[in-house]
């Protein structure tokens, strides 16, 4: 008969033993359960520029004592760039029974969605999270989806800035975007057309919405007479960044990108979010919703980190000179 105030559960097999001489009653305890992580990626080299696995996440994991193969296993299903392959990648993550899902852009998150309504799900890079339907509202995002948010509809200002300091006489621009549903891609032409108004060019909004479609907009630059180009931060546009890059090359176009992806790649320069910061801020969902925390409750935050990437070997192939100055500011600078 159980001693007073000890309770065996056999269910759990937590077997109740009398220590030798003591008298008293010790519960072996069964170990911590491994916590498992899916990481869906569109494309590693777009969610961080760091050593694999996906850079800042796995620092921010390591920080919060999350360490891989001692209490925690990470399951990374990265599409290589196809928007195509993600819905069979999320499936293969909801069958391995993962805990969390993190999803670093949102075509992979919408995917994550799709394959499930139960499993956690952080984004680490949404431009309008509520806008593409992965949450409710920033500040209660209800379901089992929250995360982070990588753009702002004064970025596009910025980066023509930046643009017009790389290339002083410039006079007309064109910006390549997509009117999505919802207010987000429309704020940024808008905050696009008022930054542009104060540098003294003159904008033209081409549309793309599709890569099918990319041809015919690379045409209305060119009749349109731009001496350069932006694009809005469409996962379109990211996927068909080779497409993008050869066009302004071909026609010797300055282009400012949101990522530095597109500079790793040979573009002129880019300016948007710090990828690896949002994937370490991402790890801090994660070990909250692993501790019991529920995603819906969880509001989704704002990037707060930004970085500059020029591609000077471009520069000079386009016979512009980088200010000293704007050297100087770049977190990354390719010769």
């Amino acid at each position: 008969m159980p001693l007073p105030g000890v309770i065996v559960n056999r269910r759990e097999s937590i077997a109740a033993l009398v220590a030798l001489g003591g008298g008293s009653i010790v519960r072996a305890r069964p170990a911590a359960r491994t916590a498992r992580i899916g990481v869906l990626s569109l494309s590693r080299a777009a969610d961080a520029s760091g050593p694999a696995p996906v850079g800042g996440f796995a620092r921010g994991l390591h920080e919060l004592g999350w360490v891989e193969g001692r209490n925690v296993v990470v399951e990374h299903r990265d599409a290589a760039g196809n928007i195509d392959r993600l819905a069979g990648l999320a499936a293969e993550l909801v069958t391995l029974k993962v805990d969390v899902i993190v999803a670093p852009s949102t075509p992979a998150a919408q995917a994550a969605m799709r394959a499930s309504s139960t499993i956690p799900i952080v984004f680490a890079g949404a431009a309008d999270p509520v806008t593409d339907g992965l949450v409710a509202s920033l500040a209660r995002p209800g379901g089992n989806v929250t995360g982070l948010s990588n753009a702002g509809a004064d970025l596009v200002g910025k980066r023509l800035e930046l643009l017009k300091q790389a290339a002083p006489k410039l006079s007309r621009v064109a910006v390549l975007w997509h009117p999505a549903p919802g207010r987000t891609y429309t704020d940024m032409l808008k905050s696009a057309e008022v930054a542009a108004r104060a540098l003294g060019m003159q904008l033209k909004p081409i549309e793309a919405r599709d890569a099918a479609d990319l041809d015919r907009a690379f045409g209305e630059i060119v009749r349109a007479g731009a001496g350069a180009f932006t694009v809005l931060p469409l996962a379109s546009f990211f996927t068909e960044r080779k497409s993008i890059l050869e066009f302004a090359e071909k026609m010797r176009l300055p282009a400012v990108y949101t990522s530095r992806v597109f500079v790793e790649d040979g573009g002129l320069m880019a300016y948007g979010a710090n990828l690896n910061d949002l994937l370490r801020r991402a790890a801090g969902y994660v070990d909250r919703i692993l501790k019991g925390a529920r995603p819906g409750d969880l509001p989704v935050e704002q990037a707060t980190k930004f970085e500059l990437s020029l591609h000077l070997g471009t520069a000079k192939a386009l016979g512009l000179t980088i200010p000293r100055s704007l050297l100087l500011s770049a977190d990354v600078v390719i010769s």
